[in-house]
């Protein structure tokens, strides 16, 4: 394998690898990341066995030249060591030779290093993900629903199928859920079919996070597939497979009544300021507990600690329907909603002081958030 390489495109691609690599992985070769130099292209592949990453890097890009291949071959290069060579080298370009030990020799300006390879047919192959149709989405809608989302799975592993977000493919569109047991978040997404060959898909939160920090706020496609144990995104010159969690998701449907018995309209970001006021009191008695009053019209926040003091805050409301109500909430789980409801008006439905209440847009039932109270004395 002889090549000459773009340096800063080739870091852009390479951090990209890394995310796909864990440093708790039971297989030594998997730390490394494996480059495979066709006739035409160059093949980068970082994988933890739970997402695999496949990047293809081409020989031109926009009629620039972003790779010359002298020689092919593959080698299997340990990840981060390598990518901090790379980012510390100066150059446009650097250049990768490998002889037939897989001595990995790099140059670039007057720098050269010479690095211990491994063979690339003891990497292992990534899985297959083989579906005819596929779910295409802008990156920019799939990134919203994420960030919509995901910050609600739960991070321990005593439910393991909690700590994914469940998309369930339905007549009349998909709809994304996570939950930890304490918070609940969903997203619709209407009007889009398709069938997956099964009707609902757990994807690990983890992967999900991953895949967020690659795709960009942008109207380029990202197509979906799905097969009986893994899910394939393929964006750009990239492919991200990740594991589908197994089990069944619990029935979430049943959380949501009908009637609310209480129901306050705020101004989303006057709101969330007031809580993240209110809850500097809350953190510091270590509970994140903010109280809220709705009587006589008025919608009032509070908070104490025994040690610093107290705090009350008036808040001014578009619409206050219902009974009058007390009730505790984590103000954390309440701002993170807030972040996720884009829509300047927020209509907060309440079923009394100690059922789940949920948030959503004043106008809209595409995001739905779910937060139960905390019962204090």
């Amino acid at each position: 394998m002889k090549i000459s390489i773009n340096r800063q495109y080739f870091i852009e691609q390479l951090n990209h690898c890394l995310k796909a690599i864990s440093p708790r992985t039971t297989m030594p070769i998997l730390n490394g990341i494996k480059i495979d130099v066709k006739d035409d292209h160059l093949l980068l592949t970082g994988s933890d066995s739970e997402i695999s990453i496949e990047i293809t890097i081409p020989t031109e890009i926009n009629n620039e030249e972003i790779l010359e291949i002298k020689e092919t071959g593959s080698v299997v290069l340990s990840g981060r060591f390598f990518v901090d060579i790379i980012k510390k080298l100066s150059g446009n370009f650097v250049d990768l030779e490998t002889n037939d030990m897989f001595q990995t020799k790099i140059t670039a300006s007057k720098s050269e290093f010479n690095l211990s390879g491994n063979d690339p047919d003891q990497y292992p192959l990534l899985p297959e993900v083989k579906d005819e149709e596929s779910l295409v989405l802008p990156a920019s809608v799939l990134k919203t629903i994420v960030n919509q989302t995901n910050f609600a799975v739960s991070t321990s592993e005593t439910r393991p199928v909690l700590t994914g977000v469940n998309w369930q493919f339905n007549d009349d569109g998909i709809s994304f859920t996570a939950t930890d047991s304490h918070r609940l978040a969903l997203r619709r997404l209407f009007g889009t079919k398709f069938n997956a060959g099964h009707s609902t898909a757990i994807i690990p939160g983890k992967s999900l996070s991953e895949l967020n920090k690659i795709i960009s706020d942008s109207d380029a496609e990202v197509e979906v597939h799905f097969s009986q144990n893994q899910v394939l995104f393929s964006y750009g010159h990239m492919r991200f497979i990740s594991r589908l969690l197994e089990g069944n998701y619990p029935d979430t449907s049943r959380l949501f009544p009908e009637n609310n018995e209480t129901k306050v309209t705020v101004n989303n970001s006057d709101f969330y300021h007031a809580i993240d006021r209110v809850s500097l009191l809350a953190r510091e008695g270590g509970n994140n507990v903010i109280r809220m009053s709705v009587s006589n019209n008025n919608v009032e926040l509070s908070s104490n600690s025994p040690e610093v003091g107290t705090v009350n805050e008036d808040i001014n409301t578009q619409e206050i329907e219902g009974e009058d109500l007390k009730i505790s909430f984590n103000s954390k789980y309440m701002m993170d909603a807030l972040k996720a409801i884009n829509d300047e008006d927020v209509t907060i439905e309440f079923y009394g002081t100690m059922r789940p209440f949920t948030l959503k847009a004043s106008e809209s039932d595409e995001v739905v958030q779910l937060i139960l109270p905390i019962r204090t004395y």
